[in-house]
């Protein structure tokens, strides 16, 4: 299952117990859906709601987008092969947006979000590093951080649902020896 409760085809998964390797959706949207789909959660130009993802982005836009796909591909695609990726395509032309523009797509379908302000190719081509930080933080409000790696997320989201679990059982009988 991948975040937003739809499985790897794009169809809707069965509710039920978590199995191994599937996403636990903690958080819920309370966005009213139109027929244009459910706004975004921040602003293209809300770069300032997440200062230290703004600055990295700055500096190394690549590494951003590694960490987008990552969380977007469900671990498919590691961060840093999406990062050498992005980097081959900023240094070949500037055709950077070609990438960036899909997985903008891919994150709008998967959350039915609208195309706004701009289309994601012009989003891309004009406001690359806008962009990039509007899916992060886009990614980080559904309660996906792209900053800890889609291994990140899953143990996260296992560890919290195991806390009490792990709380209630006692340590095994422990002694040292010489």
């Amino acid at each position: 299952m991948l975040p937003g409760g739809m499985g790897k085809d794009g169809t809707a998964e069965n509710e039920g117990d978590p199995k191994a390797g599937e996403l636990i959706c903690t958080n819920s949207s309370n966005l009213q859906v139109d027929d244009n789909g459910n706004p975004w959660s921040t602003g293209l130009f809300d770069c300032h709601e997440h200062k230290t993802n703004a600055l990295m982005t700055v500096c190394f836009p690549y590494v951003t987008f590694g960490q987008i796909s990552e969380v977007l591909d469900a671990g498919e695609m590691t961060c840093p092969l999406g990062s050498y990726i992005y980097l081959l395509m900023m240094s070949a032309l500037c055709t950077q947006w070609l990438m960036g523009s899909n997985y903008r797509s891919k994150l709008r379908r998967r959350y039915n979000l609208v195309e706004a302000p701009y289309s994601d190719v012009i989003s891309h081509i004009f406001c690359p590093y806008c962009a990039l930080c509007q899916e992060f933080r886009e990614l980080k409000n559904r309660g996906f951080d792209p900053s800890l790696g889609w291994n990140g997320i899953l143990a996260e989201q296992r560890g919290t649902q195991y806390t009490d679990q792990q709380m209630k059982i006692p340590p095994p009988y422990q002694a040292m020896k010489k």
